[in-house]
């Protein structure tokens, strides 16, 4: 599977925690986290529509201010998702400037935060134009209940409750469904690449009838297009496999409990982005701190049949000789760990 959506670990393993997940055929991202952002581009980031915050400790929420910024006076919005009292979080953050002149800016920027977790929740829209009162919304539900809490046609987001002293959040990102071009196929019919294919997927994704009429390149038809039914593409041109996932864990206690909601939730994922703070050798400090060991990482990957383990959120202490934590979570995973190339 050729992957269309392609990650990226921001900071590398010793960094802020920051993953940054980029749509390779529409303009457009979601980012896990927002440690520390400066190596991010204006243009990268501004391709954001969701961001999904595991808690708020500030290596985690110090890029707020940064995103921001970049979005002001941009006629968008930005969908924001975190713990239980992560609205009053974004609104402390929005309340530390003064917005008097922002009725001046052409274009309206919003956001639009949702808590997530279990019990009473909140959710609330930020209007840049409203000088980012706080626009209560309908909230999403618990997770008990359900934990989808991003559903459209092509894809999904799940999220998990996990204990790190305070309510901390783990995600899973999925494709529904992975379609690919087969371009010899595609040749056969005359026919060639172009943003019509986009069209073709999104109608697929929708679940649109198989007699739904998609427009097509024909250079040697008046006009240069012709038409084709849905059913005649997807059968002449599409392979239909199984989705792309994508799954972020960070700040969790070795707990049976959430060692049990992680492997639920990232079974079989394509990349699992796990921390790994500490080395066996120092458990005891790990357990205090509430933080998985590279070993933990490499046997709960293990565990949920995860083709590829990303460990990262090492302390600083194993500056210098991080072969330690890649060998240890090597052991417990049964195979290969190595540092994210991309």
């Amino acid at each position: 599977m050729r992957p269309d959506i392609l990650p990226q670990l921001v900071n590398g393993p010793e960094g802020d925690p920051a993953v940054y997940a980029n749509f390779k055929y529409v303009r457009r991202a979601i980012l896990f986290d927002m440690g520390d952002l400066h190596l991010m581009s204006a243009r990268s980031l501004l391709k954001l529509t969701h961001v999904f915050i595991s808690h708020t400790h500030v290596d985690h929420f110090i890029g707020f201010d940064q995103v921001l910024r970049l979005h002001l006076g941009r006629g968008k919005t930005l969908a924001l998702y975190g713990p239980a009292g992560f609205v009053d979080h974004v609104e402390a953050k929005l309340k530390g400037y003064s917005w008097n002149l922002v009725e001046n800016y052409p274009h309206d920027f919003q956001l639009t935060v949702f808590e997530v977790g279990e019990g009473p929740l909140r959710a609330a829209r930020f209007s840049c134009r409203e000088r980012f009162a706080n626009t209560p919304m309908t909230t999403l539900g618990s997770l008990s209940e359900n934990p989808v809490i991003l559903d459209e046609p092509g894809l999904q987001v799940s999220a998990i409750l996990l204990e790190h002293d305070i309510p901390c959040l783990a995600f899973a990102l999925e494709e529904k469904q992975h379609i690919n071009v087969d371009k010899v196929r595609l040749e056969a019919l005359g026919l060639s690449v172009g943003p019509w294919i986009r069209i073709l997927k999104e109608t697929v994704m929708n679940g649109e009838p198989e007699e739904t009429r998609i427009r097509v390149p024909d250079p040697g038809r008046e006009g240069g297009e012709r038409e084709m039914t849905l059913g005649a593409l997807r059968e002449g041109i599409l392979r239909i496999e199984r989705g792309q996932k994508i799954a972020y864990v960070t700040d969790a206690a070795f707990t049976d409990e959430n060692v049990e909601g992680i492997v639920r939730l990232v079974r079989e994922a394509d990349i699992l982005f796990c921390e790994a703070a500490f080395s066996e050798e120092d458990r005891t400090r790990a357990d205090e701190r509430r933080h998985l060991t590279a070993h933990q990482a490499g046997w709960i990957a293990k565990k949920a049949g995860v083709r590829r383990l990303v460990p990262f959120h090492f302390s600083p202490k194993y500056h210098g000789r991080l072969e330690v934590l890649y060998e240890e979570a090597s052991r417990a995973f049964g195979r290969e760990v190595t540092p994210w190339r991309g």
